[in-house]
Order: structure tokens, then C-alpha cells, then sequence
């Protein structure tokens, strides 16, 4: 399977739920619609009988006779003269229809081809067109055009419906600013015009990957060597594993990685990084379990130099943006690393987790004035319906963003495509 259909498979959470509210949204003004058709059909059998009250006397002669298809061109040709006579026959005598109608039902079943025509003229006198539905057979005509109307329900652009769209791109973390841009972008040039379901989602998408164009952008390689890469992030949002996964993507790419476990803290995370190491068949340098990891990471610089690696990647503990000691914590480790070269750290990633929402903007904007945090990496996209928090944070930080995650599969994590995400989200095909 592409890792769009992995996308797209597992942002179904956020794709379902935004479908589902976009059908709601549309269908709120076709409702109306509908009894119209309704009532224009359910009046077909009233005036069937009114005018087949008329045709009795004349229909048996003319069915024993060849000249009944004579008599059809010739009402089509004299819609002068013929029209008015059956109009005014049931205009002056509207008593006497009713009974010849209770008093006729088992004569007129037999005479499929009477109320053939009659059902015919009654739904076409409201649309617009009335020669497609005389060519068509009566019944097939109304099937048809009944799937024609509920097929596709459409709602007129306006600004009710507007607020209603905002509601629910807010709903999916989106953001107020975000969603009100994406929806104003949207209204450009289409207000006023009927949309439906499907043609509302290519418009969302669009703007979408719009707005997220600019911020697509892989992970920059300079010549220095090493290039120390600081992975950053709070508890839990998946350093450990999207270490991993880059250092496995920049070895297959030819590249020389060496790892070093920051995370001296817990001796859990040191071994879940020695075993994506394994995996990804880099090597991983590590400290005593309560080691100093400044100390670690100026120690894994020298190390990294003296093999010529061309990529070092720290990972680094999990830390709470609210905790001031753990985030002077961090400081202290990109003190320390430039010391050692003045230059580094040369990326800063910020790994977040998607299911945190709008926290995740409370998070880049702390960690980006303690460690210049240069692009980011969204994982965990396939277990929340809060896939929208990524389109907030391109429209408000306009941060590069590297990567995105939707597994643990070491083939789970992909450069971000905008389009492709933008599509997915939507629940649209590639």
C-alpha cells in the first residue's frame, strides 16, 4: 500500500468526521426542496383521472382503430385549436370529473397507454425542460429523475452556511483564524452559487494544501560534518521512534548516522532507542543511566567527528513546555553543543503528537524561543480526529514541516505532501 493510502486510511477519524458534517451542512436548505417534487408527483394521479375523464368514450374506438397514432401528431401540430376544448371541459364540469373518476378505475388499468401520456405531462409542467421528459417512458422518466434531484443535494453559498463550514473545520482543530481563512478563500468568487457535498470538499482541499504549500519541505543536508540534528518534544510524543525512522530513510540515502540517547533519564528509552538502532542498523551511543546529557551530547559530537559520520541525531528527554526547569534543561544542552561547534546544532526538531490539538501551537511557540526549533514532525495523525492542528500551525508559525507519522512501522513515517495530505484529510482520492 502507498503511504497515501495509509494516510488516508488512517486519518479516516478526521476525514469521517467532516464528511459526515458536510453532508449535514448541505442537506439543511435541499430538504426544502424535496416536498416540491414530492407534491408534484403525488398531484400526477389527480390529474390523471381529470383528464382521462374525457378519454373513455374516445379511447376504446380509437384503440380498435389505426388511427389513434394519427390523432397524437395532429394534437402536437393544432396546439391552438385542440388545447382549450379539454381545458375548458374540465374547467366547466369539475363535479361531474369526480364521480366518472371512483367510477372508472377498472376501465382505465387496462389502458396503460393513456396514463403513459398523462403521468408524463404531470411532472414536466415544473422543471424547466419539458421535451427530455416527453421523450422518456413515463415511469422510467420519474425514477430517473427522482435519483437525478437526491443524487446530489446542493446548498447556495451564503453566510449562514459559511458559519456552519467554520464550525466544523473548528471542530477538527483547525483553529478559528485557519478556518476562517480557509472558508473566506472559499467564498471567493463562488457566493451566492449551489454547491454540493463533493464540490465543497475539492474546495476545502484546495485551500488547504494552499496554505500548507510553502511549509512542505524535507529536512535541509549541509556539507558540515557532522550535522547534529536535536530532537526535541514533549513526553510521549515519539522522539524515540521518529529517530529511528529518519536515521534508517538518511542510511538508505547513503548516509552515515550515529544516534546518542539523551534521554539518560529513563533507562526504558534508552533501550527503545537501541532497539531502532538495531533496525535501522546505526550505531547508538549511550550514558550511565542519571548522566549529565549536555555532557552526553558534547561527548557524542566528538565521537560522531572522529568517524567522519555525516549525520548525529540527539534524541533528547521528554519535557512539559510548562516545566521551567526541564525547558532551562534544554538550553543548557544547545549551550553546550555549540561550544563544541558554533554553528549547531544545525536542525531542531520538534516532534509533535497530533492528538494533543491546539496544544501543539502552545508547544512550538515555547520550544521555538528556548532551542530555535528549525521543522517539524507530526506524528500519531492515525489515531486522533484532530488532523486539522497541522494546517493551524503552517498558517500560524509557517514552520517547515519535515515529516508526518501515521504508524509504528519503520516505513510509517513519509516527507510531507501537502496535496496528498490535504486529500486524505478530505477523505478525496489521490
Amino acid at each position: 500500500m502507498s503511504f497515501f493510502g495509509k494516510l488516508k486510511k488512517r486519518l479516516m477519524k478526521t476525514s469521517s468526521k467532516l464528511d459526515e458534517g458536510l453532508d449535514a451542512i448541505v442537506q439543511d436548505t435541499t430538504e426544502e426542496d424535496v416536498p416540491a417534487t414530492q407534491v408534484e408527483v403525488t398531484d400526477a394521479p389527480d390529474a390523471q383521472p381529470v383528464v382521462d375523464a374525457d378519454l373513455p368514450d374516445a379511447a376504446p374506438a380509437e384503440v380498435e382503430a389505426p388511427s389513434q397514432p394519427e390523432e397524437l401528431p395532429e394534437d402536437v401540430s393544432l396546439a391552438a385549436t385542440d388545447i382549450p376544448e379539454p381545458v375548458d371541459a374540465v374547467a366547466a364540469e369539475p363535479e361531474e370529473v369526480e364521480p366518472a373518476v371512483e367510477a372508472a378505475p377498472a376501465e382505465l388499468t387496462p389502458t396503460p397507454e393513456a396514463p403513459v401520456e398523462v403521468q408524463k405531462t404531470a411532472p414536466v409542467a415544473a422543471p424547466k425542460d419539458d421535451a427530455p421528459a416527453i421523450a422518456k417512458p413515463g415511469l422510467l422518466g420519474r425514477m430517473l429523475g427522482r435519483k437525478a434531484a437526491v443524487a446530489a443535494p446542493r446548498r447556495t453559498l451564503d453566510d449562514e452556511m459559511l458559519e456552519e463550514l467554520e464550525e466544523l473545520l473548528i471542530t477538527a482543530d483547525m483553529g478559528v483564524e485557519t478556518s476562517l481563512r480557509v472558508t473566506a478563500a472559499m467564498a471567493e468568487g463562488r457566493f451566492g452559487k449551489k454547491l454540493s457535498a463533493q464540490e465543497i470538499k475539492q474546495l476545502m482541499a484546495r485551500e488547504i494544501a494552499r496554505i500548507m504549500e510553502p511549509v512542505a519541505t524535507p529536512m535541509p543536508i549541509y556539507q558540515k560534518t557532522p550535522q547534529v540534528v536535536l530532537v526535541v518534544g514533549v513526553n510521549g510524543s515519539g522522539k524515540t521512534t521518529t529517530i529511528g525512522k529518519l536515521a534508517s530513510q538518511f542510511r538508505a540515502a547513503g548516509k552515515s548516522v550515529v544516534i546518542a540517547a539523551g534521554d539518560t533519564f529513563r533507562a526504558a528509552a534508552v533501550e527503545q532507542l537501541q532497539v531502532w538502532g538495531e533496525r535501522a542498523g546505526v550505531p547508538v551511543l549511550t550514558a550511565p543511566e542519571g548522566s549529565d546529557p549536555a555532557s552526553l551530547a558534547f561527548d557524542a559530537m566528538t565521537e560522531a567527528q572522529n568517524i567522519g559520520a555525516d549525520l548525529l541525531m540527539i534524541d533528547t528527554a521528554g519535557r512539559l513546555q510548562n516545566r521551567a526547569d526541564l525547558m532551562e534543561e534544554l538550553s543548557k544542552i544547545v549551550r553546550v553543543i555549540r561550544k563544541k561547534d558554533p554553528s549547531a546544532p544545525h536542525n531542531t526538531l520538534l516532534v509533535l503528537d497530533a492528538t494533543t490539538g491546539q496544544n501543539a501551537l502552545n508547544q512550538v511557540e515555547v520550544f521555538q524561543n528556548l532551542a530555535d526549533v528549525s521543522g517539524l514532525v507530526m506524528t500519531k495523525l492515525d489515531g486522533t480526529a484532530r488532523g486539522g492542528v497541522l494546517v493551524s500551525l503552517a498558517d500560524k508559525f509557517g514552520l517547515p514541516i519535515h515529516a508526518i507519522g501515521v504508524g509504528e512501522q519503520i516505513d510509517d513515517l513519509a516527507p510531507f505532501d501537502p496535496e496528498e495530505f490535504a486529500a486524505a484529510l478530505m477523505g478525496l482520492e489521490e
